[in-house]
This record gives C-alpha cells, sequence and structure tokens, in this order.
C-alpha cells in the first residue's frame, strides 16, 4: 500500500484561493486511508479549532501549519512563499508570534506578509517546506539565478537545520517539470531532502471551476478576463496516494518523506480550557486592585472635574 500524506491544503479559511471545506476533507483523507493532513492556510489559523476536531473524529493526526508570504529584503514589495509546519508546542508558539507580526506589522496592500529576519528569529520548533516554483529558491531556479539559489538553499539550511525540505508539485502548471529537476539537482548537490506536495486547493477536479469563481473575486477580476492570471489547475484536488505515488514514481523519496515529516510533527491543542493571561502588576499590589485602580484612573481622564467621590459612585452603578 503506498504511503503519502498530503501536507499542503488551503481550505475555505484561505478567503482568497481555497475552496475545501473541512469536514468533506478530514472524511476524504480518512477515506483515502491516510493517517495524518496538514492544514496550511494563508497567514491564518481560522480553521484550525474546526479542522482540529474533525481530525480527531476522523482518527487523522492534524499537522498544524501556515503558508507565509515573505518580504524580499531587497524589494519591499515582492515576496516569495514559505510553508511552516509546527513539529512541537515550542514551533506552534513560534508559528503564531509569525501570523500576529504579520498582521501587526507587516501588511502590505491589505495583505500580511512577514520579514526575513523574523522568520530567523522564530525557526525553533518548525519544519520549513521551500514553497516549490513560488519559493526564492524556486524563483531564482527558474530565472537562471543559480548562484542565489544556492545562496537561498544555505540560508535555510542554516536556520533549519535538518528541518529544510524543497517542494516538488506536479500539477500541470507552467515550468513546474523545469522547476522540478532544476530543484533535484540542486538537493542532490547540498543533501537536502525533497518533499511532494499537491498544493491542494479543493475536493475534487470538478471544483475547479468554482474555485477560479472565488480567485476572481479576492483579485477583483472576473473569469472571462484576458489580463487575469492563470496561476492554478484543475489538478489540484485532493488525490490519493496512489495517484501521487503515479506522479512521483522517479522521485519515491519525495512521497517517503511526506511520512516521515508527519511522524516528526505532534501538535496537541487543549481544548474546553480558558486560558487568561499572566498579566504583570506592581510590586505589592494584587490583579484586582491594580485593575480597580486602572479603572479608577481611567475614569478621571474621561470625566475631569470630577471629585474621587463622585468617580467612586459611577464606578459602582
Amino acid at each position: 500500500m503506498t504511503s503519502f500524506v498530503h501536507l499542503k491544503l488551503h481550505t475555505e479559511y484561505s478567503l482568497i484561493d481555497g475552496l475545501l471545506r473541512i469536514k468533506p476533507a478530514m472524511a476524504r483523507v480518512a477515506e483515502l486511508a491516510m493517517p495524518a493532513v496538514a492544514i496550511t492556510d494563508h497567514h491564518n489559523f481560522f480553521g484550525l479549532l474546526k479542522a482540529y476536531k474533525a481530525a480527531a473524529a476522523q482518527g487523522i493526526k492534524l499537522i498544524v501549519g501556515a503558508d507565509l508570504h515573505v518580504i524580499d529584503p531587497n524589494d519591499q514589495e515582492r515576496h516569495h512563499e514559505l510553508c511552516l509546519l509546527a513539529q512541537n508546542e515550542r514551533g506552534y508558539q513560534n508559528l503564531m508570534l509569525l501570523l500576529s507580526e504579520a498582521y501587526q506589522h507587516g501588511q502590505f496592500l491589505g495583505r500580511p506578509r512577514v520579514q526575513l529576519d523574523w522568520v530567523q528569529a522564530h525557526s525553533d520548533g518548525l519544519i520549513a517546506l521551500s514553497g516549490g516554483r513560488q519559493g526564492d529558491v524556486g524563483q531564482a531556479l527558474l530565472h537562471g539565478r543559480e548562484d542565489d539559489a544556492r545562496s537561498a538553499l544555505q540560508r535555510w539550511l542554516q536556520w533549519f537545520p535538518n528541518r529544510y525540505y524543497l517542494e516538488l508539485q506536479r500539477t500541470g502548471r507552467s515550468d513546474e517539470e523545469e522547476y522540478v529537476h532544476a530543484a533535484v539537482r540542486l538537493a542532490s548537490e547540498y543533501v537536502c531532502p525533497v518533499v511532494a506536495t499537491n498544493d491542494v486547493r479543493f475536493l475534487d477536479a470538478s471544483e475547479f471551476e468554482a474555485h477560479e469563481a472565488r480567485v476572481c473575486i479576492g483579485d477583483g477580476r472576473t473569469l472571462d478576463d484576458p489580463r487575469r492570471a492563470r496561476t492554478y489547475s484543475e489538478q489540484q484536488y485532493l488525490r490519493s496516494p496512489e495517484e501521487m505515488a503515479d506522479l512521483f514514481k522517479d522521485i519515491p523519496e519525495a512521497l517517503e518523506n511526506t511520512v516521515e515529516i508527519a511522524r516528526r510533527c505532534s501538535v496537541s491543542l487543549s481544548l474546553g480550557e480558558p486560558f487568561l493571561p499572566n498579566y504583570p502588576v506592581p510590586e505589592g499590589e494584587g490583579i484586582e486592585q491594580f485593575l480597580s485602580r486602572l479603572s479608577f484612573e481611567g475614569l478621571g481622564e474621561r470625566f475631569p472635574g470630577q471629585s474621587d467621590q463622585q468617580l467612586s459612585h459611577t464606578m459602582n452603578v
């Protein structure tokens, strides 16, 4: 029996380019006898809790991940893709920090992005997939910049020792085969592992047109607009392990590494437990006293000229 784990899925919570509904997706993963699956929505964990529960109900391990847009340090308007998977609790926390940084400090034209140095600072506990053709290594290879590709790969291998994989895809899109051959050669040169993904965006191939309509809505285009980019294919559905094995029969290690990565990733979420922040308070003052004092001071700022007695009365109303 062929072993394969999908490590790159965009659900309906990837608002601009995902159509995959979580519960049907988990049911299909179980039907295909895959032991685990990763959810890697663009810059968000919006569907994480729902996916975690749905995966558990099907007896499937959920791998926590996200696809990130990383800003080019030499050109703030350019970016490349990077997929990060949480290997453990530390990685989960670091990925949450990166997502928060992207929304708070990395917005560009209304979309979140991360800085390269943020990724370096929060790389512990994370496994990185290169992003395929859309990663910095892939873009350099496809544009004939082999020295840039080597430099980028060396940097990632340093930041993610034994945790960085060159990502390979065969979904019928332009330049994929050229990229795959170049990436495999580079991986061999640097003894870097490769991994196969199908960059899944929908459950069945029949949903491709509906997916394209969603992409057009996000881009402000129409389906028949000759100017719009055609960046997806009808092959980006939830393929079976047998289909993936047929696609990558010449690179079996790319399939084997999906299972290896799944084994390396294990994050447990605590459900039904409230988590309150451990807010720092001045020495010698309890949290209740501290909050009461802040509230009283805040009322004084909003109602200047009121006596302490009047403010106390307001607080007790």
